[in-house]
């Protein structure tokens, strides 16, 4: 079947939010980013997501999640590249993230790790950085 990804609408919120739950990851302040969020969609059903928090040029790249029935699919890989381009179509200059547990692939994405003292000042505003992510969680940084 195919999967298409578009931006994601108000309607995708409670699918996006039950795949962000299934997988650990948080849902807060999500819905403030509708405009930069993405879904992968099978049909009908989201199976995927991710979203672009957006401070000045520079964003926060989070919700990153793939239905577990298709992950090793390369779909997480079209998510990241999709939301990369939308960064890069709105003159972006940094994308930021924090990860657990992906930043292996997120390093072959051209991410580069950074304390969190290097992360923008902005971007630290973030309820990401400010509420939900640990401190265990790596910083990362790509340069559009």
């Amino acid at each position: 079947m195919t999967t298409a990804i578009t931006h994601a609408t108000s309607s995708d919120f409670p699918a996006i939010h039950t795949l962000l739950a299934r997988s650990g990851l948080p849902q807060d302040g999500l819905i403030d980013h509708l405009a930069t969020t993405l879904v992968a969609q099978q049909g009908n059903e989201v199976v995927g997501s991710a979203a672009l928090e957006v401070y000045g040029n520079m964003a926060l790249l989070r919700s990153v999640v793939v239905a577990s029935t298709l992950r090793s699919r390369s779909l997480g890989t079209r998510l990241v590249d999709t939301a990369l381009d939308l960064a890069r179509q709105q003159q972006l200059t940094q994308v930021y993230l924090l990860t657990e547990t992906a930043t292996d692939f997120f390093l072959k994405h051209g991410f580069h790790i950074v304390s969190r003292g290097d992360v923008a000042p902005a971007v630290q505003q973030s309820v990401e950085f400010t509420h939900v992510c640990p401190e265990s969680a790596t910083a990362m940084v790509l340069r559009l």
